[in-house]
Formats: C-alpha cells, sequence, structure tokens
C-alpha cells in the first residue's frame, strides 16, 4: 500500500520541533508547527497550503518569516491554525514590517488565520499583502470535536494540551486508502495513468456509483480512451482499506488529562511523533520544564494502543526548549 502520506522532520532531533507532511500525488504539503526553516528547501515550503501551530513559544513560531519571505510576490493562498491570541500574534508579526510597495508585487498573497478555544469555537482574520495585511474579519467558525480541516480524502483533528500555555496536538487522518489492482487493469486492457487519480478522487468524494469515469493513456500505439462508471471501476480494479494516521504532539507536561487526551487523539496511529525532551532520570526537571521523559512518552504511545513496531519505528525524538 503506498501511502498518500509523506511526514518528514524539519530538523534533526535536537533541532527546532516540526513536521512537513507532503502529499505522494499532489503539489501540496502540510506543516506542523513553524520553528527554524532554514532545512526546508524552498520547492517544499512552496507546496505549503496549510500550517497547525502547537504554540507561539520561540522554537515553534522563528520560522514564519520565512515562510512569508517565500511567499510574497506570488498567487498564493494559505490557512494557518494555532490557540488562543494566534491571530493576533500573526497580525503582530507582520505589523512589524513597512509595506509600502506591495501594490507593484505580481501576485496577491493572502492568509486565513484561525484561532480556536477550548470549545472549539474559532476566530479567523484575512490578511491580504495587496491591503498591507491589514486585518479583515472572517465569519467565525465552530470546529466541533477539534475538526479543524476536513477533505475528501482526509482530516485533521486538534486536542488542547498542558504546556503552562495552551498547546495543540494534531492528527492528520487518510479517511479511506484506495488501492489500485494493476493486474485486473491489465485485465480490462487499460493501463496506469493521471486518470487514476480522478478515479480516486471520485471515490474519496462518495460520488454515485453511476458517475462516468474516462480512462485515458498514451502509448506507442497512440492515445486511448474507455469510460466506464465509477461502481463498475471500484467493484473491479479498487481495494478500499483503512488509511493511515499521523500524531504529532510537542511540548507537554506529564499528567493525567494530557496523557488521556494524548491517547484519545493518537489512538491507532500509524506514525506517533511525539516529544521526548529528557530521560527518565531527569524525570524532576522535566517536570519543572513542562516536558516528557522518553519513559513517559512511551507510556503515552502505549496507551494509545500502539503496537511494539510502532513503538520502533514511530516514536520520535523532539527537542524542547530546556
Amino acid at each position: 500500500m503506498r501511502p498518500i502520506f509523506r511526514p518528514e522532520l524539519v530538523n534533526d532531533p535536537f533541532g527546532d520541533p516540526g513536521l512537513f507532511v507532503d502529499f505522494g500525488f499532489e503539489r501540496r504539503a502540510l506543516l506542523f508547527d513553524l520553528g527554524d526553516l532554514t532545512a526546508l528547501p524552498p520547492k517544499k515550503i512552496l507546496r505549503i497550503s496549510d500550517v497547525f501551530v502547537s504554540h507561539t513559544h520561540m522554537d515553534h513560531f522563528f520560522g514564519f518569516d520565512r515562510l512569508l519571505r517565500l511567499r510574497l510576490g506570488r498567487h498564493a493562498h494559505m490557512r494557518l491554525y494555532g490557540p488562543p491570541g494566534f491571530a493576533a500574534q500573526v497580525e503582530h508579526k507582520l505589523a512589524a514590517y513597512t509595506w509600502n510597495l506591495v501594490q507593484n508585487y505580481p501576485g496577491d498573497f493572502f492568509v486565513d488565520v484561525w484561532e480556536v478555544d477550548s470549545r472549539w469555537h474559532a476566530r479567523g482574520i484575512r490578511l491580504r499583502c495587496r491591503q498591507r495585511f491589514q486585518s479583515e474579519p472572517l465569519e467565525a467558525l465552530l470546529f466541533p470535536d477539534g475538526l479543524l480541516l476536513d477533505e475528501p480524502a482526509f482530516r485533521v483533528r486538534a486536542a488542547f494540551l498542558d504546556h503552562g500555555t495552551a498547546c495543540l496536538g494534531f492528527a492528520i487522518e487518510e479517511k479511506t486508502h484506495v488501492n489500485v489492482w494493476k493486474n485486473r487493469l491489465a485485465e480490462l486492457g487499460l493501463a496506469v495513468g493521471p486518470w487514476l487519480k480522478d478515479l480516486k478522487d471520485a471515490v474519496a468524494r462518495n460520488a454515485p456509483d453511476e458517475t462516468p469515469v474516462r480512462a485515458w493513456w498514451r502509448d506507442c500505439n497512440g492515445e486511448h480512451e474507455r469510460v466506464f462508471p465509477l461502481g463498475a471501476l471500484k467493484a473491479a480494479v479498487l481495494r478500499l482499506v483503512p488509511g493511515e494516521k499521523i500524531c504529532y504532539v510537542t511540548d507537554v507536561v506529564f499528567h493525567q488529562e494530557n496523557v488521556q487526551r494524548i491517547a484519545a487523539l493518537a489512538a491507532q496511529a500509524t506514525q506517533l511523533f511525539i516529544e521526548c525532551t529528557f530521560l527518565d532520570q531527569d524525570a524532576d526537571h522535566a517536570a519543572r520544564k513542562l516536558h516528557l521523559t522518553a519513559r513517559q512518552a512511551g507510556s503515552i504511545a502505549r496507551a494509545a494502543g500502539a503496537h511494539p513496531d510502532l513503538l520502533e519505528r514511530g516514536l520520535r525524538v523532539g527537542r524542547g526548549a530546556v
């Protein structure tokens, strides 16, 4: 099964926290936390459509300026999500610069910023380059149960955690993974090609079975095209299986409420990225700094229902403020 997500830590285990999640079949990526982005090439930064910020300690928010610098002058729209007070913090960052020449920029980059409270009410503002990033209020939203982003193929959910300040943990989940049986394609006289993405998109949005799907491809004999009803192709060449789930948690104190919330957020995750800043022998120091030890992170992974191979492959070390 080829996953649609390709997660990678932005920095090494001792650098600023951050997770870049690329989409394997489209020019898009998500970013979790905005620490130092120097290690992330511009071509990857330009793929980012949505940024999810756990909290605004410097090592989680420092990279906003690099993100902004690469987007200026381009026709682009980006969404940012964060905890209470986040919208004003983004607005203040932008207000620190002079924008008297932005009307000469070829593209009107703009960003929608959403901050959520513990009841999942969201206040949003739009900050548009051509308007010198003056705040425009957006209609208030409700993100039920922390569901920040809900698209046909995947969803992103958040949980409120405690780091001495409100801190968000995040989970990105593929709704259903669509496998294509290439041997069955061949039996129908069909070839792989870009049309398979349209087929998968139709399945993801629960299109009716009678929806026509155009199968087309090119080979040495020229161009080919056939049309099938979606239901027939689903039955003949597709296998639908549960999708993968990735969870990102950083900078939290070890107490029962945090453990319960993280375990619920990360339940049955295929990969869990969770900070483990301190060794168990430094648990007292970790508690004073409101961070986890490696043992505590492992116990949370088990509470989330992690399998032993996930603990070996998916539990990642992250650095917090020490």
